[in-house]
């Protein structure tokens, strides 16, 4: 819990540039990886230069940073382990995020005084174990997707009133036990445990009886398919109050291989729904209408209360589509706004002079605005912008600020 007796917001990122971004959109803290021993190697992940800039640059926003090292550790990795918790520990982050009892003690060994939090990946499910963990030397556990509210609350009345409970509340659902999946190693051979999932859980399948090879048998979910293992998204967005209620310290939002634009609208809608409770709940009920429109801006699976409220049902949580809903086109984050007041954008997709986008500000203002001309990084005029990572400078005829985000309606 923060100082002000509001939860932690606690927001992903998958690089520097998006970290930036978070802090501007009102995460308290931010989350991120290294290119070795995190879960999430598919993410772009940080650079050792660009870990030791995104602490600085949080904590001259007085934003704290957590960095995951919650591999399960095989014991060729516990060397390379070592060595780089050294390196994490002169960067001064806030926090490390483990899921290995021997990878515990060696950050215990290599990191002194920098907090270790018990990753989700560690299955903490129960009390006992968060009383154990604490025991250890740890800090903060990170529940298991598959508990309830009810359970997260008896939690918090068993365990020591110092340890914190942090908690997904918003993204993607994992099909398996809080991410203990071998899917991937089994298809790929690449290790879930290890940090390079490939999503098998994303894939159509279809069953085919021993007998009868090469038939396969209809199972008609939708028409676009059967995914039998796919999940919808967790979004609590309309249940701050129970959340608070349970005792949760700090409230953890999924996505560290997400865009910025995904990024901005989780971080600033769930800031001001935090924000208005604990200012007024009757502000929060009435602004709901707002949250709701606000996050359905995402890239989502459609939405879902995960276990919070007891087991979900087929129809509540999973074998749903694995098509994502996206409403808006994400065109790029300000970096820089040049001397003749234009945005300065990396582009992400492709749009034109007279088109219609947004300005997006952290302070919950979309400004509609035209594109009245876009220049290369050479002031050489373009009538479209069609290749990505490309340097823009972008004449809106509109104020823009570090780190607002471009975007374009969908049609």
């Amino acid at each position: 819990m923060l100082a002000n007796g509001k939860p932690e917001l606690l927001i992903p990122a998958s690089c520097l540039e998006v970290l930036k971004v978070a802090v501007a959109f009102g995460a308290d803290a931010v989350y991120i990886g290294g290119d070795v021993y995190g879960l999430r190697a598919k993410a772009k992940n940080f650079s050792r230069e660009d870990m030791e800039e995104g602490i600085r640059y949080a904590h001259a926003h007085g934003v704290r940073v957590h960095v995951t090292v919650n591999i399960l550790a095989h014991n060729e990795d516990l060397e390379g382990i070592r060595i780089y918790l050294r390196e994490l520990y002169a960067m001064h982050p806030d926090a490390l995020i483990i899921a290995d009892p021997g990878v515990f003690d060696i950050a215990g060994e290599e990191c002194p005084g920098i907090e270790r939090h018990i990753s989700t990946q560690a299955n903490n499910t129960n009390w006992a174990a968060a009383q154990f963990w604490y025991r250890q030397g740890a800090a903060r556990i990170v529940t298991a997707r598959e508990l309830s509210l009810q359970e997260i609350g008896e939690m918090r009345r068993q365990m020591p009133e110092d340890m914190e409970i942090e908690t997904f509340i918003h993204g993607a659902m994992c099909i398996s036990y809080s991410g203990r999946c071998l899917l991937s190693n089994y298809f790929t051979g690449r290790d879930a445990n290890q940090g390079a999932c490939t999503h098998p859980c994303r894939w159509k399948y279809a069953v085919m009886e021993e007998s009868r090879p090469g038939e396969y048998l209809p199972i008609e979910e939708n028409e676009r398919g059967t995914f039998i293992f796919n999940s919808k998204d967790l979004c609590m967005i309309e249940h701050i109050p129970d959340l608070v209620s349970a005792g949760i310290d700090s409230y953890k939002i999924e996505g560290r291989m997400k865009t910025a634009l995904y990024v901005a609208t989780v971080a600033r809608t769930y800031r001001k729904a935090i924000d208005d409770y604990f200012e007024d709940p009757a502000l929060y009920q009435k602004n709901l209408p707002w949250y709701r429109e606000q996050i359905a801006d995402c890239t989502f699976r459609r939405f879902t209360t995960g276990f919070f409220y007891g087991k979900p049902s087929e129809e509540d949580q999973i074998y749903d589509s694995n098509t994502y809903i996206t409403n808006y086109t994400y065109l790029g984050v300000v970096s820089d706004v040049d001397a003749d007041g234009f945005a300065v954008i990396n582009q992400k997709n492709k749009f034109c002079t007279g088109d219609r986008i947004e300005i997006m500000k952290p302070d919950g203002t979309n400004d509609l605005v035209t594109v009245r001309a876009i220049y290369d990084a050479e002031g050489k005029p373009m009538e479209s912008a069609p290749h990505p990572q490309q340097e823009l400078h972008v004449d809106l005829g509109h104020r823009t600020d570090l780190c607002d985000i471009l975007r374009m309606k969908k049609a």
